[in-house]
């Protein structure tokens, strides 16, 4: 059983469903696994193997009983270190969380205890999720699996590596600056970010522990080794909260995709405010081709909001009335100054376009937010006729692959590098901004590997409402080869 850690979940309930398997069997050889390989990267920050085993126990009593079993019945998984799990520490990185315990569980871990899952333990996050690289005071840094001197990426980063060395079948990430997609980018594994308000996020850090209030821009959503698992995944954390499902239920558009020659494929690799590194646009590129080789219509979208300068001022802004809350007086001082200087930040290095909203955004007046969520509405409702046209747009996630690790403050000072050029830290968060600010699906799909042997991935936007469109598409990348994981070197 030496490749059961890679498995996909479906396979692994398969084997549970024919009896091939137990689920304590199973929880036991992760739970080994962790053991061997986690200390080298450090992405499981916490476990609880007194219950999983005795859950997992449960789970197998029940299936020999003949009960009603949920679609992810005794499949042992982890859980990103921002959910609540009642009875198991979640800090969220922060070190003034760390014995703390919830009594109740975040709607998430209800979904998927309530499908059978059992939560192994919790993955690493940098301090209340903020930042693109995983690290913190509590439990240190992750590394990333394919070169330790670079980063999984954040803030979903322990669970990116977690799957991609094969510690878990399944992860739910969050994200609001790119939090899922670029750790499945960094780590050459999936990842979704949902439409906008179909995933709960009551019990998620941050907010503070208790939150009710459903967060701007932030959403949850499903990881995996493939495909197939992010749409198990999503069907078992999407849908109403407890009081919602009174009034509705989630009932997603089916997808018309069957294969890739009936595929319509716009693609973004370019924008002057953003460049990425060539050796990405070509893969890119090589992509495109091989699209339009197996006869999907495949051209350059051409759309009015499809350029940086409309899309990322917005999202800044936004994000900084989002993030403004759990500001201290001496952040909100230095966000008003960030906000008056941003003209002349350029003359002291690279600068993200539209980063100056980020400040002005968090010290702005709430009518001044309402015109910019306005703005941001009709952009949403622009977009539509993008994809009247087309099934997906094809974006990068990030300008690079992997980076090295850099824990340097101030995180406004810090670079990456470009086809060797300095770039601001923050244009990592420019190719997400579209999808995150217009409440779009996205799916981050690994297709290919840089000289170095770093995987990189390319983002699969669809319409709002049409997540099984942008999973079915990645579905088809990797049956027709075009896409798909591929395990790290064991070190």
């Amino acid at each position: 059983m030496d490749d059961i850690h890679y498995l996909p979940a479906h396979r692994l309930l398969d084997k549970l469903q024919s009896g091939e398997l137990t689920s304590e069997r199973l929880t036991r050889l992760f739970l080994d696994r962790i053991q061997q390989r986690n200390p080298a990267i450090n992405a499981v920050v916490h476990l609880d193997t007194g219950r999983a085993l005795k859950e997992a126990a449960e789970a197998d009593r029940k299936r020999a009983a003949g009960e009603p079993l949920g679609p992810l019945h005794g499949l042992p998984l982890t859980l990103k270190d921002t959910w609540e799990v009642a009875g198991l520490i979640t800090t969220a990185g922060a070190p003034a969380l760390r014995e703390y315990t919830p009594h109740q569980n975040a709607d998430i871990a209800q979904r998927l205890q309530d499908a059978g899952a059992i939560i192994l333990g919790k993955t690493n996050v940098p301090l209340f999720a903020s930042d693109l690289q995983t690290y913190n005071k509590v439990y240190g840094f992750t590394r990333n699996p394919y070169n330790p001197d670079r980063t999984p990426g954040g803030s979903s980063g322990g669970g990116a590596a977690a799957l991609a060395s094969g510690l878990t079948p399944l992860e739910v990430g969050s994200d609001v600056g790119g939090s899922i997609r670029t750790p499945a980018h960094f780590c050459g594994v999936f990842g979704h970010k949902p439409t906008r308000d179909i995933v709960s996020m009551r019990g998620h850090i941050p907010g503070p522990p208790g939150s009710q209030t459903r967060p701007d821009l932030a959403e949850g959503g499903p990881m995996a080794r493939c495909s197939q698992d992010l749409e198990l995944l999503l069907r078992v954390v999407a849908g109403p909260r407890a009081s919602d499902g009174r009034s509705w239920r989630l009932d997603l558009e089916p997808t018309s995709l069957s294969n890739l020659s009936e595929a319509r494929v716009a693609h973004w690799f370019e924008d002057p405010l953003c460049p990425i590194d060539t050796e990405l646009k070509s893969g890119y590129q090589h992509l495109a081709s091989e699209l339009e080789r197996r006869g999907a219509l495949v051209a350059k979208a051409q759309h009015p909001l499809l350029k940086l300068e409309h899309i990322t001022p917005t999202y800044f802004n936004l994000l900084g009335s989002l993030m403004s809350p759990s500001f201290k007086p001496a952040q909100r001082r230095q966000m008003k100054w960030l906000g008056h200087l941003a003209p002349w930040l350029k003359y002291l290095g690279p600068v993200t376009h539209g980063i100056g909203e980020y400040g002005r955004g968090a010290t702005q007046p709430v009518h001044q937010w309402a015109v910019w969520n306005e703005t941001r509405e009709k952009m949403r409702h622009q977009i539509e006729a993008l994809f009247d046209e087309f099934d997906v747009l094809l974006t990068p996630v990030t300008p690079t692959a992997a980076i090295a690790h850099d824990h340097s403050q101030p995180l406004f000072k810090r670079r990456i590098k470009v086809d060797g050029q300095e770039r601001s830290y923050m244009d990592q968060m420019c190719w997400i901004a579209l999808a995150t600010l217009l409440g779009l699906p996205a799916t981050s799909v690994p297709v290919g590997r840089t000289r170095e042997g770093l995987p990189f991935n390319v983002q699969v936007i669809g319409a709002p409402g049409k997540d099984l469109t942008t999973l079915r598409f990645g579905q088809l990348l990797e049956q027709e080869g075009l896409a798909g994981f591929s395990p790290p070197a064991e070190r």
